[in-house]
This record gives structure tokens, sequence and C-alpha cells, in this order.
């Protein structure tokens, strides 16, 4: 539901400029954003979009780590009812403490291979060629690749307990090494390989989606996953030696001080940055802004997809992880708003749509409007096709 509000709010404060595109003798078929160009007479309806959508992006991540570093819900900040595990939010040991946060690492790792790259591959190779090209993150920017390999630096660095790829003292790696140095290889390897198998599909992966090299990120992801849940994981549950709070309250502690604050406080700031370069975008258009939101956009994605082996708390429980993941939107969601003229969001959005456009009150029974937010959805795919395509290096 979360999810479906944040498309609609993008999708009404964006696109207040369609009902000129409508008229009585249009047919119900949508455009193709491919055609459609961004030129003088669309750029400040672009602009706008790009505005709202990078003002939502920026309220998420200060509200992310202003729950994780200030205060959640009214009352200690998460990191320190985490860090405390007193029984808030079903955290009563260090242990539940770790155990959260290698399953964050096995869960990323499961999305990663089987459905960041293993959906694309599994609906390509059903001959599903269009589906496939949807599925795949960040294709437009052709930056897949990358947000993959990010998405297994965030395990890398929830295991390293460090954000530079070096070991910390007070992190899992080193427990675990300490009293089984065999299997803090294989886990450490293991992640190596997957992020090395994900580098070596060719570039973009959006046209290298059934490669060999892509079978075998695959098959190294699934691996990884495995060697974390069926491994490690009761390596340090069953191990009294090293399971206690004792040996890993350290471990806990330098987990949210050193990975988990940092990474949501450089979301926080390169989003702000986003903003800010959007605006003197639309404020003052010329190539050097176009070029400084260029790299505003793809540099705040980095921070995000370095998080995502710590997908709990605040931000699950706030919705924060759909809202912030489809970068900029989700265009098969928005479609289906579009569509679902019963539901209650739908009804909400078109109300505001009305608002927003002046429409007369007929609009929104009409064969007319059906149309009209036909184009819409067009339109909403070439604002992606603009926020990542034309920004793409």
């Amino acid at each position: 539901m979360k999810k479906n509000f944040f498309y609609a709010t993008a999708l009404v404060l964006g696109l207040a400029f369609t009902a000129t595109a409508c008229s009585d003798d249009d047919d119900n078929s949508t455009v193709n954003p491919a055609d459609i160009e961004y030129n003088s007479e669309n750029a400040a309806s672009w602009h706008n979009y790009m505005r709202n959508v990078a003002a939502l992006l920026k309220t998420d991540a200060t509200n992310l780590y202003d729950s994780w570093n200030t205060s959640y819900k009214g009352g200690a900040s998460f990191a320190t009812s985490f860090k405390a595990h007193n029984g808030a939010y079903n955290f009563s040991s260090a242990w539940n403490c770790i155990e959260q946060v290698i399953d964050g690492c096995v869960e990323i790792s499961n999305e990663v291979g089987e459905t960041k790259i293993g959906d694309p591959y599994n609906k390509y190779m059903a001959n599903n060629v269009t589906e496939a090209l949807y599925a795949v993150e960040s294709w437009y920017s052709w930056h897949s690749r990358d947000d993959y390999t990010n998405n297994i630096y965030s395990i890398r660095n929830a295991y390293y307990g460090s954000l530079d790829g070096k070991v910390s003292d007070k992190s899992i790696s080193k427990l675990v090494a300490g009293a089984n140095v065999e299997l803090d290889t294989k886990v450490s390897a293991a992640i190596t390989t997957a992020a090395s198998a994900i580098q070596a599909i060719p570039q973009p992966f959006r046209n290298n989606i059934n490669s060999q090299e892509t079978v075998a990120a695959i098959k190294a992801c699934e691996e990884l996953e495995s060697v974390l849940d069926k491994e490690l994981k009761p390596y340090i549950r069953d191990n009294s030696t090293i399971n206690s709070n004792e040996a890993l309250d350290p471990i806990v502690e330098n987990y949210v001080n050193v990975v988990v604050l940092p990474t949501y406080k450089d979301l926080k700031e390169k989003n702000s940055t986003l903003y800010d370069a959007v605006v003197a975008l639309a404020n003052n258009p010329s190539n050097s802004a176009f070029e400084t939101a260029c790299n505003a956009w793809i540099t705040a994605r980095e921070p995000w997809e370095e998080s995502e082996a710590f997908l709990f708390g605040p931000v699950d429980e706030l919705g924060l992880d759909p809202n912030m993941d489809s970068w900029p939107l989700d265009q098969n969601a928005i479609v289906q708003i579009l569509n679902s003229q019963n539901g209650a969001i739908w009804n909400g959005a078109r109300v505001m749509m009305m608002q927003k456009l002046n429409l007369p009150k007929m609009y929104a029974d009409s064969i007319l409007w059906n149309s009209c937010f036909s184009r819409m959805a067009s339109l909403v795919q070439l604002n992606k096709n603009y926020l990542e395509t034309i920004l793409k290096k």
C-alpha cells in the first residue's frame, strides 16, 4: 500500500501536463516513450517531475537516517535499541542482532541471484524479452551490474564490519576466523566470487541477459547464500564459545556505528545533493547543470544498494524499502494504478489529478479519461527514460 501511494503521489505531482495531450478523437493506444523528446515545450513538466521524485527520495532518506540516529517512534533511536537488545523490536540478545545481520545478508544474496539477475534471465529464456528487459534493475542507466555488485558489497561490509573492504577487529569475520579460519576463508571467498562473477557479466546487463557470465553470477550468488545460511549462521548459533553477549556485543556496536549509520548518513547527504542538483537544473537549465544532475543521480543510488544487506527496522517498518528502491519509479506498478479504476488508491489519485489538471468532473468516467491515463502511463515511462537513459554516462 505504501509503495503504491508513493507511485500515485509522484505521478500526481509530476504529470500535471497531460490534459492537452488528450482529445476527443484520441484512441486507447499508448505513446512510445522513445518517440517523445525532451524539448522546450515539455521541459518544465519533466523538471517538475524530477523535482518531486527527488524531494520524496530526500525525505525518505532523511527519515531513515534520523530513525536510526536520533529517535524512532517517539523514543530512543533504533540504533540505541538495537545495540541494547533489551527486548525492544524483538532483539533480546546480541545473538538476535547478529542473526538479523546474517539473515539480511542471506536475503540480499538470494534476491540478487534469484530475482535481480535470475528473473530477467528466466523471462528471457522463456522468450518474454520485453518483460525480461523491464525486470532489469536500472536498465536505462546501464548501471545494473554495479547495483548488483554494490548489493554484494553490502554483505561484505556487514561481515567485515567496515566500509573499506578491510576486516575490522570487531567483526563477524574476525570472530569466526579466531575459531574456524577455514569457514571464515570460505565465506570471504564466496563474497569475492559473487562480486567478481557479477562484474564479469558483459556490460550492459540488459544486452547480455542470456550470457554464460549471467548464469555463472546466478550460481555464485546461490553459493554465497548457502554458505551464509547453512554454514555461517548455525556455526555461530551453536558455538557457545563465541555465542555470548560478551563476545558479540562489540561486533553489534561496531556494525551499527561503522557500517549502518555511516551508510545511511551517506544516503541522506547524497539524496540532498541530488535534490539540489535537480532544482538547479530546473531553475537554470544548462549543459553543466545537466551533467551535475547526471552525476548526482548515479551517486545517490550507490549507498542505497550498499545498504540492502540490512533492510530491517525502520526501512522495513516504515515502507521505505519499496519507495526508495524503485528508481525512479516502478513502471508496472504505475500502470497497475492507472488501470485499477476501482481501487481506493486510484480513486484518491484520480481526484488529485483532476484537481491538479483542473479537469471537469465529466472526465472521470469517460472513455476520454481512459485514453488520458493510458497516455500518462507512457509519459511515466518517458520520465523514467529521462531520469536514467538521458542521464546515463
